[in-house]
């Protein structure tokens, strides 16, 4: 039974009882205080009437001190009762007569995706099921939370793995598991996938990495701790050492790389347009995304002027990444590396970049072994004394998006070209903690979001942010075709990064180039600019995402 209808019939019950009593009480007082005996049918029609405040009949008059007092207190409890009445038991009475039931059974599960618990660890894998149109189904226990999904038009079963035996009909069918709830959890929901015959991936999102062994011999296929990705994300972000070309790149594929880097202001393109820079020609590099204003812009205007500070996203060779480098000039800086923050994710990212030899200060509000600084993060003084003017970087692991966006603009403020990498909670708040200083914002959502596209869906792509992807494809029917000629980027909105022939790597599609049979083609541009690549050009051939 509902918590609604248990607390109406509790209220039918609680109605005469006190009728009755509160009658008794009036009939003891009218007869020994006043004088004046009532029958229990006089004094249950004056509680009535007292506690509806419909008026009196010929009770209305009262002498003594004790009955007048009486009378008051039943008054006002009437008042009061009726005020409470309608929101603690009515209103909800009838909202959930009125609102549709989350199901409590799981749906034919034959190629779906089944995801245990929502939340941000799982929030960017949701969104690239939607957008591709991947059907899954989303087990959660909190009732608020899954009313929220199902008024998203998401498919949710309300389930509580740790009280019920959940039945998993089917699940021998699904497409693949995530089990994002309490380790205990997944390790129920893992056993109980397998015991009803399912093979595919189980991807396990568990709090305690020391756990990850034990919920891989459970079942699962894989089991990660989502904030130590992070952690590693981000000092990899931090460190020369730890990522030894420039800061942001990433391998994609056996010669191509991609990087973020920003333009300082004593760098020869600020104030140049794309057209004016010429990097593809220059360095071999192709400008596929730009951050501006703590926002990604996909599709670039190559006459508008690049202003200090913009973030190029580019991909090349590694050769060609080395010239861009030299091109811009790289801010070297050989000072500390400065993390603020408290919890684990600050205490995991100096252990990694320890590990590594760089020299790292670590500045917590509370003293801990840990801690090499204490005092107020927020503080430009505290801030000043650990160094954040001459740090290699500065790392932000704070606990909440608001205070790493407020420290983000008083650090650029302290220093106008140490790199910022922020942590962040939230995935919408990315745009934001950029535009108040920081170079790199990562959340756990993209990290963990792209971990589970790898193994929920094979890594169909890389998603380097939400507007942002790069995929590999095989040229199929446009063999002989020149990319520049099929106007690939007029057409879609996409870009040819380079293409991959032997042990060669080709960014320059002059007249002569042409794709052939064997040749592997890197293809960035927007998720829907992708769709659309495919659809213009349908011979083409999807490979699947950069390794």
């Amino acid at each position: 039974m509902r918590r609604s209808s248990r607390r109406l019939i509790a209220l039918l019950l609680s109605i005469p009882v006190l009728l009755f009593a509160l009658a008794m009480l009036y009939s003891l007082g009218m007869t020994h205080l006043e004088g004046d005996p009532r029958s229990l049918g006089d004094s249950v029609e004056w509680v009535s009437e007292t506690l509806t405040s419909t008026g009196y009949g010929r009770d209305n008059h009262w002498d003594h001190p004790l009955m007048i007092a009486f009378v008051i207190v039943v008054q006002f409890a009437g008042v009061l009762i009726l005020f409470m009445v309608f929101p603690i038991f009515l209103i909800p009475f009838f909202e959930e007569r009125f609102e549709s039931r989350l199901p409590t059974q799981l749906p034919d599960l034959d190629g779906q995706v089944l995801i245990y618990n929502y939340g941000p660890a799982v929030a960017t894998l949701v969104e690239l099921l939607a957008h591709d149109k991947i059907p899954f189904v989303v087990i959660e226990e909190n009732q608020t939370r899954a009313r929220r999904l199902h008024d998203r038009d998401l498919v949710v079963v309300t389930a509580q793995l740790e009280t019920e035996e959940v039945a998993l009909p089917g699940v021998d069918k699904a497409r693949a598991i995530v089990a994002n709830g309490p380790d205990h959890n997944n390790a129920v929901l893992t056993l109980s996938a397998r015991q009803n015959k399912f093979e595919g991936p189980i991807v396990a999102l568990v709090a305690n990495p020391h756990r990850r062994n034990p919920m891989v011999r459970a079942g699962a296929t894989a089991a990660f701790t989502p904030l130590h990705v992070l952690a590693a994300a981000i000092a990899a972000k931090a460190s020369a050492k730890l990522n030894p070309r420039v800061s942001g790149a990433q391998p994609l594929g056996r010669k191509l790389e991609i990087v973020e880097m920003r333009i300082p202001n004593d760098s020869e393109l600020a104030g140049k347009t794309l057209a004016e820079a010429d990097l593809r020609n220059r360095t071999g590099v192709s400008v596929i995304g730009m951050w501006r204003d703590g926002e990604l812009h996909a599709k670039l205007d190559p006459f508008a002027p690049l202003a200090a500070g913009t973030i190029l996203v580019c991909a090349g060779s590694r050769d060609a990444i080395d010239k861009f480098a030299e091109l811009v000039h790289p801010i070297i800086r050989d000072g500390p590396l400065v993390i603020i923050g408290d919890g684990e994710l600050a205490h995991k990212a100096k252990e990694m970049l320890v590990a590594v030899g760089e020299d790292v200060t670590l500045l917590s509000a509370e003293p801990h072994a840990e801690a090499d600084e204490v005092g107020d993060m927020l503080d430009p003084g505290v801030l000043k004394r650990v160094g954040v003017k001459d740090a290699q970087a500065i790392i932000l692991a704070l606990e909440n998006d608001s205070t790493t966006l407020f420290c983000s603009a008083i650090i650029r403020d302290l220093s106008k070209e140490a790199p910022i990498i922020a942590s962040v909670e939230r995935s919408s708040n990315v745009g934001r903690i950029r535009r108040a200083g920081a170079d790199f914002a990562l959340s756990v959502a993209q990290i963990a979001g792209q971990l589970l596209a790898f193994h929920v869906l094979g890594e169909e792509s890389v998603e380097l942010e939400r507007q942002l992807r790069l995929v590999k494809i095989h040229p199929g029917s446009l063999e002989g075709d020149n990319p520049v000629e099929l106007r690939v980027g007029e057409r879609t909105g996409c870009t040819v990064v380079a293409v991959e022939r032997s042990d060669s790597v080709i960014t320059d599609f002059g007249q002569d180039f042409a794709f052939e049979a064997n040749d592997t083609a890197y293809l960035s541009g927007s998720p829907d600019g992708i769709v659309r690549f495919f659809e213009e050009f349908p011979g083409a051939r999807h490979l699947g995402a950069p390794s």
